[in-house]
């Protein structure tokens, strides 16, 4: 496995082309109705679009290449992103992080910091090895120009691990990084001491083949929920599962079409404060909006819906992860973003911990990571 150490560096051209396609934009009239209703609020991405254009980006570039020792690899066929930090005298199997959609790396950069040197942050746990992947198509790592499944990632990510002289490691994500980590523990059951998800990603009892099982009325209220909000919510989804490729032209060509597409799920998917202003600061999000500009990704990254409908193919009765997993229930009080009843995810996985949290949405890495990392660390330790 050949490894090269990287540090990002966005040609200024990038960032120039950027700043003159934000000056020419143009604008929709508003939408009647409640902002929000249908769609990006347009004086929020007037106000956002703003400070994208006078956004210090090489300030945020010296902060993740300054804090985070970051390397390529080729895997498995595969030019493959990741931030890697080994902790000397580390106690127990490293961890291995994945981010989801839609998101890159940096989200899992909170994480990084408090599960390498816990005590920083005033978490009594032993530190760990870690390591925080680039999905396939995301800023940085490529992705195949045919069909690349959730599935396909995690063995890539076991063969990077077992490449990195980890023989048994721990696997957690977000988001798709939970399917890929729930495929890794499934595939893998010597290699994963353990499984934290804060979402399911795989949701085993939607194909009778894998879980005939009935429904109790937690379950059923959950999927109940799921489907009220997929009619209301769901757009994005059929679009990017049916045709990703038509959304990605816009979304390549337009800074204001990438931030209105991004930035609408980050504050619907958010544990917002009071004015529904979303628990991540702007130089975040305008990092991430720069990241996906920079690399031209979102196309390749909207190939995740389409690629991943039939998530569950090849799984069959009695699939099941061995590995002790623990489920952060964060969201818990969103209408939208109801986690799943521990009985569903024990459908699939073998539950010892479950935690309700009252603060933090869909991206706790980056919303509430002191609560995440402490229940993480907690979590490993039994592992």
């Amino acid at each position: 496995m050949l490894i090269t150490p990287s540090r990002i560096r966005v040609p200024e051209d990038v960032l120039t082309g950027l700043r003159q396609r934000i000056a020419r934009v143009r604008w929709p009239q508003p939408a009647p109705g409640p902002a929000w209703s249908q769609g990006t609020d347009l004086a929020f991405l007037q106000g956002m679009l703003a400070d994208w254009a006078t956004f210090d980006w090489r300030a945020a570039e010296e902060r993740i290449n300054g804090g985070y020792d970051q390397f390529v690899a080729e895997v498995s066929g595969l030019r493959v992103h990741y931030v890697h930090h080994r902790v000397p005298g580390a106690d127990g199997p490293p961890v291995i992080l994945t981010h989801g959609w839609p998101s890159s790396f940096v989200e899992m950069l909170p994480l990084v910091d408090r599960l390498r040197d816990p005590a920083a942050y005033g978490i009594d746990a032993p530190a760990r090895d870690v390591v925080a992947v680039s999905l396939p198509g995301y800023p940085f790592s490529e992705r195949p120009a045919g069909e690349h499944t959730l599935r396909d990632t995690a063995r890539v990510w076991h063969d990077l691990m077992t490449g990195l002289g980890y023989p048994r490691y721990l696997a957690a994500g977000s988001d798709f990084g939970s399917g890929v980590s729930t495929f890794l523990a499934l595939d893998h059951p010597d290699t994963v001491a353990g499984l934290y998800l804060t979402d399911l990603e795989l949701d085993p009892v939607l194909d009778p083949a894998v879980d005939p099982t009935p429904l109790s009325p937690a379950e059923r209220a959950y999927l109940d929920a799921g489907e009220r909000w997929s009619l209301t919510e769901g757009g994005y989804h059929a679009i990017a599962s049916t045709r990703p490729q038509t959304l990605a032209y816009g979304l390549t060509d337009s800074p204001a079409g990438l931030a209105a597409w991004l930035l609408e799920k980050w504050r619907a998917w958010s544990d917002c404060a009071e004015g529904r202003v979303p628990r991540v600061s702007r130089e975040f999000l305008l990092t991430t909006l720069t990241l996906y500009w920079a690399t031209g990704c979102v196309g390749s990254t909207l190939r995740d819906f389409h690629d991943n409908r039939q998530v569950q193919e090849g799984m069959t009765v009695g699939d099941r992860v061995l590995a002790p997993t623990a489920f952060g229930r964060f969201g818990n009080g969103l209408d939208d973003l109801r986690p799943p009843p521990p009985e569903f995810v024990g459908r699939l996985c073998r539950v010892v911990r479950s935690t309700v949290h009252d603060e933090g949405g869909h991206f706790p890495a980056v919303e509430v990571p002191d609560r995440l990392a402490a229940d993480m660390l907690a979590f490993f330790a039994e592992c």
